[in-house]
């Protein structure tokens, strides 16, 4: 068996604050980590803030100093206690303790900035013995290894590691401590002096993907306190969304612009290698995620609406007489060597006057830099700005996107405005203003414009068909109704497609099919379909297939929505069927499959609800197959069953092979179904079923299927007797008791029963609940036919377009 890919993950002090967080982020390494997966580790919560005020009090306030001492050993200790049992946690304290005298030792001497940077590397060394220990007692063979026994870089304003060095040194830890994870501190190298260097701000980020690289993984993950990238700071914007694929350039150019979830440098090492990147959250791992691709699809606009609250500009008067542009040229080719580019920069060519804007953490470093080199220009320093960003591939190609900020603009102190060279993001520098507003304004302006929807439609028989007619008739009013358009983009059946992204018109989907569709691959079908110049793009399927069924996950990652009325996903094997939620999930994609329980009926919908609003789910029994229901609302013995089976089928009331509704292997899945909405963990195989197809009958054709069919008559005849002297009938009944028995089967029944007295084709769902237990909650109408499940499929695009 060959060991998985390795993998690393990237913890930040926000997921370490606390004992509940340290074990959530062992619970997240039990599940999506494996035994030779590496771990970067920050600080854990405030500590090297603690550590740096240490630093500044020892100066000023020795008392004060002490107490800030003894704060953190307060807090690291309880981090132990809480969550390591002896006679390790003795051993984590002892360690503890002997590093925080260590740290006082340096007080007692003038501290150096090589001591500095030791000291702040504190924080991190607690967290990798911390959480290594923490994985050991879980039985998660783990090591915690100080990134400074391998990591080499030297003192800059932004220090680099050298690879060529840290890589073998790496491969010597790796395969020191083989078939272990391995816990590594963030933040910190080593230079040739034996010295700490620090990494600089999102130091550890950096670290993650540098060493990623460097060990040759697969993935990186950085694990934050929230979900990835979103349209907008969340906090500040309301329907800020979550970005499930993020383009690596475009994220390049948000972590230009100081993004606080990402930073330029975390990117060199991704865009220099071939490592996936992902952001998750590590308090609500299933919240959703940004994934980082490196492919390059066209892009069509803002994606993202960026601020940042204290921005300093550098004035750079150029002499008269001087060229200004040349200067600019040098001035570039500086700041570009000492990876020190601008948020932002205007030139002023009638005045002679070039403006850099920057942070306020690096614009001093960078005024010292210009002076030291002796700039040939007056340099001033100017505090007090804003600025706001709109950042995506084709920008400033967007006419709407373009015409949205600069309106968002007018009125409004701005200093500057300027345009990416690389098209990718349009930057306003303002004299300080409450950016808040100004972002969610700006943020409505570009994206409240009519998102465009693709739809692609699997399955054309029966229910395709149907919802096609339905589809074209009710197209205008769903997007009015919703201010999304609509358009088809595909057909699909199972050998071929017609994909056509400017559009399929509903009518001639089916009648001009055969002369357009091509063959596809089965690598191909969904990432071309992913490449859709969409906002979104909904997949529906409306077949039977088992074969579509493995396929969902793939649908979920190429970032597709999928609606099905195919029973096969959610009645599949807890694996298969949890493997389907989890990518949906982790893709921030939805999967809504009302259509699968009581085609029209809102059954899955009620189920979910009573569940999610605190009720718990008792009991759920009735008659599920409107193809069944109306069988037996039929069979009296006047026709026999096999005629009234022809019908039903002639009639589209049954599946293609109607032995799929007579073996109750139909009802089984809706059963199944229900039973997962009701929060039971159920496996097909634990529901007793009775087929009614006898084993002569399994193995034929469809046709062959129905010149034996009279085999059925003889089956049922008996049973129907049987039931008449008991002044009953029959009926094909589904049951889930409480403690979570269930079976399918036929029954008699009391001609009085609720379940025996059912129009033709009607469901009854039974559901008894903790809020509903005396009086059961009843949904009864009509569960089969191509017009409700072709209606249901539409009332999940309505759902779906109120999420979107």
């Amino acid at each position: 068996m060959t060991q998985a890919l390795r993998q690393l993950h990237k913890f930040g002090g926000s997921s370490l604050a606390d004992p509940e967080c340290y074990r959530r982020v062992a619970d997240i390494l039990a599940e999506y980590s494996d035994s030779n997966d590496l771990i970067v580790v920050s600080a854990a919560g405030k500590t090297t803030n603690q550590l740096i005020l240490w630093l500044e009090q020892l100066a000023k306030d020795g008392r004060q100093a002490h107490e800030t001492l003894l704060s953190l050993r307060s807090y690291q200790q309880q981090l132990i206690e809480a969550l390591i049992v002896q006679p390790t946690a003795e051993l984590l304290i002892q360690q503890l303790h002997d590093d925080l005298a260590t740290i006082a030792r340096y007080g007692e001497n003038i501290i150096t900035p090589a001591d500095r940077g030791t000291i702040q590397g504190f924080g991190e060394v607690w967290s990798a013995r911390l959480l290594a220990a923490l994985l050991s007692q879980r039985d998660l063979a783990t090591k915690d290894v100080d990134s400074r026994l391998f990591l080499r870089a030297e003192h800059a304003a932004q220090p680099e590691v050298d690879s060529r060095i840290s890589k073998p040194l790496l491969q010597q830890q790796l395969a020191q401590h083989s078939h272990h994870r391995i816990v590594i501190t963030g933040f910190m190298a080593q230079n040739t002096q034996g010295e700490t260097v620090l990494l600089g701000r999102n130091g550890s980020d950096y670290s993650a993907t540098i060493i990623g690289a460097l060990a040759d993984v697969a993935k990186v993950t950085i694990w934050s306190d929230v979900a990835g990238v979103y349209s907008a700071d969340p906090r500040k914007v309301n329907d800020a969304c979550l970005l499930p694929l993020l383009r690596l350039d475009e994220a390049s150019e948000l972590a230009r612009l100081a993004a606080p979830v990402l930073h330029s440098r975390t990117l060199q090492p991704v865009a220099q290698s071939a490592i996936d990147l992902m952001l998750r959250c590590s308090h609500q791992p299933e919240s959703g995620s940004t994934r980082v691709e490196r492919v390059l699809a066209s892009g069509r606009g803002a994606k993202i609406v960026s601020s940042l609250d204290d921005v300093c500009l550098i004035e750079v008067d150029v002499p008269r007489g001087m060229d200004v542009e040349h200067v600019r040229e040098e001035i570039e080719r500086l700041l570009s060597r000492h990876q020190l580019t601008p948020l932002a920069q205007s030139l002023e060519q009638s005045k002679g006057r070039i403006m850099l804007a920057y942070t306020r953490e690096v614009v001093n470093g960078v005024l010292n830099l210009l002076q030291d080199s002796g700039t040939p220009a007056e340099l001033r320093l100017r505090e007090g700005f804003s600025m706001v960003a709109a950042v995506g591939a084709g920008v400033i190609n967007n006419p709407v996107h373009c015409h949205g900020f600069y309106q968002q603009l007018k009125g409004l102190p701005v200093e500057f405005m300027t345009e990416a060279e690389s098209g990718l993001s349009l930057v306003a520098v303002l004299r300080q203003v409450e950016t808040e507003r100004l972002v969610k304004d700006i943020h409505q302006a570009l994206f409240q414009a009519q998102k465009r929807v693709g739809l692609v439609l699997c399955g054309k028989g029966n229910i395709g068909s149907r919802w096609l007619e339905l589809f074209e008739r009710e197209k205008v009013a769903l997007e009015k109704r919703h201010g999304l358009s609509f358009t088809l983009i595909g057909v699909l059946d199972s050998r071929r497609q017609w994909v056509n992204f400017d559009g399929i018109e509903p009518q001639l989907a089916l009648t001009q099919f055969e002369q357009e569709a091509v063959e596809y691959r089965d690598d191909e079908l969904f990432s071309q379909i992913g490449n859709a110049d969409y906002d979104d793009v909904i997949v529906l399927d409306v077949t039977a297939s088992c074969e579509l069924l493995k396929r969902y996950p793939e649908i979920a990652e190429h970032g597709l929505h999928l609606i099905s009325s195919n029973k096969v996903a959610g009645s599949a094997s807890s694996q298969d069927y949890h493997a389907v939620i989890d990518a949906f999930a982790k893709s921030s994609r939805h999967w809504l499959y009302n259509a699968t329980v009581g085609a029209g009926l809102p059954v899955n919908h009620t189920v979910r609800d009573l569940r999610e609003s605190g009720d718990q789910i008792i009991a759920v029994s009735g008659i599920f197959s409107g193809t069944l229901s109306w069988l037996f609302q039929q069979y009296d013995g006047s026709v026999p069953f096999s005629e009234l089976v022809e019908q039903a089928w002639q009639q589209g009331l049954t599946e293609p092979d109607p032995r799929h509704d007579l073996d109750g292997s139909d009802v089984m899945r809706k059963l199944v179904i229900l039973a997962r909405e009701s929060g039971l963990e159920i496996e097909p195989e634990q529901v007793k079923v009775e087929s009614l197809v006898p084993l002569e009958l399994a193995s034929l054709s469809v046709e062959q299927f129905f010149e034996q069919a009279g085999l059925l008559d003889e089956i049922l005849a008996e049973r129907l007797e049987s039931a008449r002297e008991e002044e009953k009938v029959l009926r094909y009944v589904a049951r889930l008791d409480r403690h979570g028995k269930a079976h399918v089967g036929v029954e008699a029944l009391a001609q009085e029963h609720a379940l025996a007295n059912l129009l033709p084709c009607d469901n009854i769902f039974a559901i008894e609940s903790h809020w509903y237990r005396d009086n059961p909650l009843v949904i009864r109408g009509p569960g089969a036919g191509r017009d409700v499940t072709a209606g249901a499929l539409l009332s999940d695009i309505n759902r779906l377009a109120a999420l979107l």
